[in-house]
């Protein structure tokens, strides 16, 4: 045979096979990115033919983007990463593949995941349109050398609201730092305890709010407004400048997020701190959840069969969910991810407490809520009208009633 006739059969090949390569898009945000990255390694031996490709935008040109892609249907990856904040609006969409029905059937594997994250991905009208692959069990971060200092016990800031703020006191009598950052960080806290089945944060199993009815809403306001009056508060905002200062400098004794705050503030917002900060459950042991992540595949998605495939090895496999974890501080939705022996190893960071079991205990407490396309209008419209309350005096009865309606206005939009 001729070398040209050779080269020619050779180069054929050659093209066949890339020709035969297909590529799927994943668009993620920092870190769920490397995360995603990290898992592609294993993912691809069973794939070789595919190319991944991750697009990466910051957590808000992320989301808008998505934004955007749903309501033009352009532009749409393969599998989408969905934050928990957004879940409400994108379920709404209808522009997501429901993930309960053939061929995706992910109910057959709903056991397997923590229940309350499978519900947050469910909406009443599109059915589970994502899946979750990290939460974010409500946990509080607190100083320990501030405590030791103003002889405040860790069962002080947990028995009760009302203890907690006279340990703010003590704390701010003896060291001069505030008890929290913001006192909206605990109406969140409150608003969020003893939902009922069915109901969302601000809104009933009908959709209508419930925020001037709830007394959830109320106590909420209360205790932040004497957190306020009390002057324990630093009026900063989370992730701003000024907030990330008081975390490193000890200006604030208390943060109370997700359990995924503690590898944030070992690998980026204190590191300077490792040893100061232990982790604790939030005040009268309220379970609930800061954030999480989903995946889910937009009905447009032109490579849905692969997309399904990656989603399911980011989600239901459990060494790729305890490496994540383990190296991203994503803690797994996956029970089964939740038994490694890494749940049992101190955290330096945290004084050598083992914190990974009580963040564990509490997401296993946590009760399923649902999330509503007008979730994050209600969100802002509550906080401004907190910040009347905080700042004019504004009667609270009065802020919840004006807050109730212009939700109700906006949500019948």
């Amino acid at each position: 045979m001729k070398k040209a006739t050779i080269f020619w059969l050779c180069a054929m090949s050659m093209g066949m096979a890339l020709a035969q390569k297909t590529s799927i898009t994943v668009a993620a945000f920092p870190a769920v990115d490397d995360i995603v990255k990290a898992a592609l390694q294993e993912w691809q031996k069973k794939n070789p033919h595919v190319d991944v490709k991750v697009v990466s935008r910051e957590y808000a040109d992320h989301h808008t983007a998505m934004t955007t892609g749903l309501a033009t249907s352009t532009g749409l990856p393969d599998v989408m990463t969905i934050e928990y904040g957004y879940l409400g609006r994108f379920a709404q969409s209808g522009g997501l593949e429901d993930l309960a029905k053939a061929p995706y059937q992910i109910g057959q594997h709903a056991s397997k995941i923590v229940p309350y994250a499978m519900a947050q991905g469910r909406s009443a009208t599109h059915g589970q349109v994502a899946v979750p692959t990290d939460i974010g069990p409500g946990a509080m971060f607190y100083r320990q050398d501030l405590l030791s200092k103003a002889k405040v016990k860790e069962s002080d800031l947990t028995q009760s609201w009302e203890s907690f703020i006279q340990s703010g006191q003590k704390i701010k009598k003896e060291s001069g730092a505030y008890l929290v950052a913001h006192a909206r960080d605990v109406k969140d806290i409150v608003i969020r305890t003893g939902i009922p089945a069915g109901h969302g944060v601000y809104f009933d199993d009908q959709g209508k709010s419930v925020i001037d009815t709830s007394p959830r809403f109320k106590r909420g306001f209360e205790i932040a407004q004497q957190i306020r009056a009390q002057g324990l508060d630093a009026k900063i905002n989370a992730w701003s400048n000024e907030w990330g200062e008081s975390l490193k400098r000890g200006t604030v004794s208390v943060q109370m997020m997700g359990a995924w705050l503690g590898g944030h503030l070992q690998n980026w917002l204190a590191p300077n701190t490792s040893g100061l900060w232990r982790s604790t459950v939030l005040p009268e042991r309220i379970a609930t959840s800061w954030g999480g992540t989903f995946y889910a595949i937009p009905k447009k998605a032109v490579n849905k069969e692969l997309a399904w495939d990656l989603i399911q090895h980011l989600t239901l496999n459990s060494k790729q969910q305890q490496m994540a974890f383990e190296k991203f501080n994503a803690f797994p939705a996956l029970i089964e991810a939740q038994n490694g022996e890494f749940f049992n190893q101190p955290v330096a960071f945290l004084g050598g407490q083992k914190a990974r079991l009580e963040w564990k205990n509490t997401a296993a407490q946590i009760k399923p809520t649902m999330v509503f396309k007008n979730d994050s209008v209600a969100e802002e419209i509550v906080n401004a009208e907190l910040d009347l309350v905080l700042t004019k005096n504004k009667p609270i009865d009065q802020a919840l009633k004006d807050a109730h309606r212009l939700v109700q206005r906006r949500a019948s939009r």
